[in-house]
């Protein structure tokens, strides 16, 4: 290892020289109270910044062991000090000293939400924190006093300020990493509870807009309360006794006027899959881990999907048990989106009728008698989505503000007006029975099977010239692979570009596993296996800190996205061969 004085003489020796004589300080360094270890020099100040990595002594960091004593208190512990370290490099660091992204010091941006993260590593041994930097330069000429303010100066005073636990605010620490193992320890009580979902009292769901995440102002907003009749408990190792509202499972229909908080509802129940930050008012807002939510996206890509559970007798004979297009409707997407969230092992849907395909949704009674069964492919949702529950126990949560026809497949109804919930199930049973609207049920007996595919390898191909991979996440819901761009606009769940980031990877590396006899899920069950075995790290041919946990639904829906996915299908009566 080299020492710090010599990184120091490299700076010196560097300065004014053209910017690729970087390439020279690639290494690791000592420091008085860490080390330096420098993975990757930019090869140009406009190029994605540098790959660098801060490690310090567990002992000498100061965290005492109760802080890692289980994986939830791990993920949180290292959550919090990205958090720390992203702020103190605003704080501690002066970004504009030169061309391109000369003075940059980062680290991964969290958002409201708590993630396994590859930006913070801990374990008995050391602290690691893993970062970016743009090395300085004016024009494309080293700056290297600069470099040595950045490495000397203000890079020391942000990992005192970020890695040691005397530095930092211990009731903020522990409260973050309580509020987290509440979350996990809450939604693992769910299925033993015989919920899909719980909101607890005092929640504060409503967001500041609708491009930010962050709690609207609490004295501008109303807190949550449930409804007697839907009245849990919960006992938490931090927080203690609880309460709030208990989704249970089946099918639950959520109502009321528009602006009174139903989608905001429905919004905290999509991202209840993760553990949100103290104060972010979701903390004990959680569902299920295998949630999905659904819906319409027209235009995206299908191949060799079996929608014949939602639509039949197409025109030309067209094929619903292998269904394939390259530009869905919004009906053919939505049925298209719910078949490969079954399998991929979805337990719970989610959808708003906002987002949905309204021939997709209902076909009312005088709709019936215009356009009759045997003119109509598509079978609502209506009346499949009891057999959902009965067939294939996947529960629903459905916002609905237009049609009470559903009042009479629903096990129970909440009413959000002035976003306060109200349990109207009997009214609305009430009214069913009293009401009827003499629709016909299309749906048959059965919901239908859904058809397990096999990825062909030859389907990806992560290089845009002969030897380089090309994979990167330009947004939130964008991945660019190899020469093909991914549109992942309707995956609401993804909800930070680490996530999308990781996805892409895992999709190159779930490649080894696809020899034309595993299916999907398997395939997407062994790279989740193999992460939970390693750690993130296995994805990445190098090591990196801009990669976040995401679940393998989210891992399914992408390479289902993929243009140039060709599958084959399990069962031999289906025509998908490739």
């Amino acid at each position: 290892m080299k020492t710090a004085d010599s990184l120091k003489y490299q700076f010196k020796r560097i300065d004014g020289k053209g910017y690729k004589a970087y390439k020279d300080i690639k290494g690791q360094y000592s420091f008085p109270q860490f080390q330096i270890i420098i993975d990757h020099v930019q090869g140009d100040p406009f190029a994605a910044p540098s790959r660098i990595r801060v490690k310090v002594d567990r002992n000498s960091s100061g965290f005492e062991e109760d802080t890692t004593s289980n994986r939830s208190r791990t993920v949180a512990l290292c959550d919090f000090l990205t958090r720390q370290f992203y702020t103190n490099c605003k704080k501690l660091s002066r970004v504009n000293r030169g061309t391109g992204k000369s003075g940059l010091i980062t680290i991964a941006q969290p958002g409201q939400e708590i993630l396994e993260r590859s930006s913070m590593v801990i374990n008995e041994n050391f602290v690691e924190a893993r970062f970016f930097m743009g090395l300085p330069a004016h024009g494309r000429r080293i700056s290297g006093n600069d470099a040595d303010i950045m490495f000397f100066e203000e890079l020391p005073a942000i990992v005192a300020a970020s890695l040691f636990a005397a530095n930092l605010n211990r009731n903020a620490l522990y409260q973050h990493i309580k509020t987290s193992e509440d979350a996990d320890i809450l939604r693992g009580q769910l299925k033993e509870s015989g919920l899909i979902g719980f909101v607890a009292d005092g929640a504060l769901l409503p967001r500041a807009s609708g491009i930010d995440q962050r709690p609207m102002d609490r004295e501008r907003s109303v807190v949550f309360q449930s409804p007697q009749s839907l009245k849990a408990e919960a006992r938490l190792p931090n927080a203690g006794k609880i309460t709030g509202m208990g989704i249970p499972k089946g099918v639950t229909l959520i109502v009321g006027g528009g602006y009174h908080g139903k989608s905001t509802l429905l919004n905290a129940l999509e991202l209840g899959i993760y553990n949100h930050i103290p104060g972010d008012g979701r903390e004990r807002a959680v569902t299920l881990p295998d949630t999905v939510k659904i819906r319409a996206a027209d235009g995206r890509n299908i191949e060799h999907v079996d929608i014949s559970a939602f639509i039949n007798n197409l025109p030309q004979a067209k094929d619903t048990l292998a269904f394939s297009t390259q530009n869905a409707s919004g009906s053919t997407s939505q049925a298209a989106n719910i078949s490969e969230a079954i399998e991929a092992g979805a337990k719970v849907l989610l959808l708003d009728e906002d987002t949905s395909a309204t021939n997709f949704m209902i076909r009312d009674h005088r709709m019936q008698q215009l356009v009759t069964k045997d003119k109509e492919p598509i079978t609502p949702f209506i009346d499949k989505i009891r057999q959902l529950y009965h067939d294939k126990d996947i529960s629903t949560v459905l916002v609905m503000g237009g049609s009470g026809d559903y009042f009479s497949v629903s096990d129970h109804v909440i009413q959000m007006t002035d976003y306060i919930p109200s349990d109207v199930t009997d009214r609305a049973h009430y009214i069913a029975n009293q009401f009827d609207t003499h629709r016909m049920n299309e749906g048959g007996n059965q919901f239908g099977g859904i058809n397990q595919r096999i990825p062909m390898p030859q389907s990806f191909n992560p290089y845009r010239s002969k030897n380089r991979v090309k994979i990167t996440a330009p947004r939130t819901r964008e991945i660019v692979f190899g020469r093909t761009s991914i549109d992942l606009w309707d995956i609401d769940q993804l909800v930070d570009i680490s996530q999308t980031r990781g996805v892409g990877f895992a999709i190159h590396y779930a490649t080894r596993y696809m020899d034309g006899k595993h299916n999907l899920r398997q395939i997407v069950e062994r790279v989740i296996q193999g992460i939970d075995k390693g750690s993130l790290d296995i994805l990445v041919p190098y090591i990196t800190g801009d990669i976040a946990r995401f679940r393998g639904i989210e891992l399914a829906a992408a390479i289902n996205r993929i243009r140039t996915l060709k599958v084959k299908c399990v069962q031999s009566r289906l025509k998908c061969q490739v």
